[in-house]
């Protein structure tokens, strides 16, 4: 079973190898069969094998066909709309069947919204999370996007046009208006648009945004806080009042806050004194 990238937008992205394994495969799973034709016009190339559409409603039903037909030896090809399949698209209950079934499960890299996304947005691409979409009700998203406020990774987000205003409102409140973000549409398509700004402002811009066009977020993580060695002694003492010693709690502490260790070594012995 191979699982391949499709382009997110442009047809001249499509890697060699995937009009290669588009005439060759044995079956071709597709989240959108019309869409499919649509790709394989444009690479001129015409699927030998059995095309069949796989998408969010018909996952159940398909998946142990595929599965089996990957067990019996046929080359079983996996893609969707654009981007890589199972990220935040059909393709994650089929690779768990396949693992569970022993079945050699392999992959075809091609186009990713994410990573394009992160590399355009001008922010910090050394740690980052993907967080998918965000919750579609007002207090859900609220809620997850409090839990984030902390988060020190770049945060990369997919959301829908028509809930991109909502969505950074949302973002200013718990992140601060201020947060550094970009805002990357329709990326490789004609009309591809990144626009940087904090999110408070973001959100000015885009409630007068023509609800079309796939939209990648991306979102700076939380600034890192300087706190001095003073204020992390009790958190040692506390550590070692739990069972850990003195030198271990402090190389943790002071590795997590980057702060230096012989200062907040001396400074917790003086308070145990």
């Amino acid at each position: 079973m191979v699982l391949a990238g499709t382009p997110i937008g442009n047809p001249l992205d499509a890697p060699p190898r995937l009009a290669q394994l588009l005439a060759t495969a044995d079956v071709v799973a597709a989240e959108d069969t019309r869409r499919l034709r649509r790709l394989t016009t444009a690479l001129g190339v015409e699927p030998r094998g059995r095309v069949l559409s796989y998408h969010e409603h018909n996952e159940d039903a398909r998946t142990d066909e595929l599965v089996q037909r990957a067990a019996d030896g046929a080359t079983v090809l996996v893609l969707t709309d654009a981007g890589m399949p199972t990220v935040s698209d059909p393709g994650y209950r089929v690779v768990v069947a396949a693992v569970a079934a022993g079945v050699k499960v392999s992959t075809a890299p091609g186009p990713s919204a994410v990573l394009a996304a992160l590399a355009v947005s001008g922010l910090a691409t050394d740690r980052f999370c993907f967080e998918g979409f965000l919750p579609r009700k007002a207090g859900e998203r609220a809620s997850t996007l409090a839990a984030l406020a902390d988060e020190r990774r770049t945060m990369v987000f997919f959301e829908a046009p028509h809930r991109l205003a909502d969505s950074l409102a949302a973002m200013a409140v718990a992140f601060g208006a201020q947060r550094p973000a970009a805002v990357c549409r329709e990326l490789t398509k004609t009309y591809e648009e990144v626009v940087r700004d904090g999110v408070g402002a973001l959100g000015g811009w885009a409630s007068g945004l023509a609800k079309i066009g796939e939209v990648t977020l991306v979102v700076a993580g939380a600034p890192k806080v300087a706190v001095s060695p003073r204020e992390r002694v009790d958190e040692v003492l506390a550590l070692v009042a739990d069972g850990e010693r003195l030198k271990d709690a402090v190389a943790r502490v002071a590795e997590r806050d980057g702060l230096r260790k012989r200062e907040l070594y001396d400074l917790a012995v003086a308070a145990r004194t």
